[in-house]
């Protein structure tokens, strides 16, 4: 639960800074004259505009690094699997050659059989055929 709200305030976070950066002009115009950034007085004056852009993109900078870093911290909830593929393989592959193997020339045990391995189509040979 937690890492869903977290990671919808990222998106949200990320969203509204891309807003800002690009509501930011050069040296003048650009988009926050478009919301009567020039000529006008207050916080969305020639300069007020600037100032305000420039301090709402540092502080949703900020949130948005705290956030990257809380969100890899927690990490992404497991579904009890931990480790990664390779681990897993590798694994797997123990324990499918931990079955016993008979060794050629050693009698087996009582009750242990001799695997059956199903050989190749090429190598099978033809049932006999009946004489007539």
């Amino acid at each position: 639960m937690l890492y869903s709200i977290l990671l919808i305030l990222f998106v949200l976070v990320a969203l509204l800074m891309t807003l800002t950066i690009l509501m930011q002009s050069a040296k003048g115009g650009g988009l926050a004259a478009s919301f009567g950034g020039m000529g006008a007085g207050g916080v969305f004056g020639p300069r007020g505009a600037a100032n305000f852009l420039q301090k709402a993109t540092t502080f949703l900078a900020i949130l948005y690094g705290l956030l990257c870093l809380t969100i890899g911290f927690i990490g992404r909830p497991t579904s009890g699997e931990g480790g990664s593929v390779i681990q897993r393989e590798l694994q797997r592959q123990q324990q499918s050659s931990e079955l016993p193997q008979p060794v050629t020339g050693q009698p087996l045990e009582e009750g242990m059989e001799l695997p059956v391995q199903p050989q190749p189509e090429s190598e099978q040979q033809p049932p006999a055929e009946e004489p007539e």
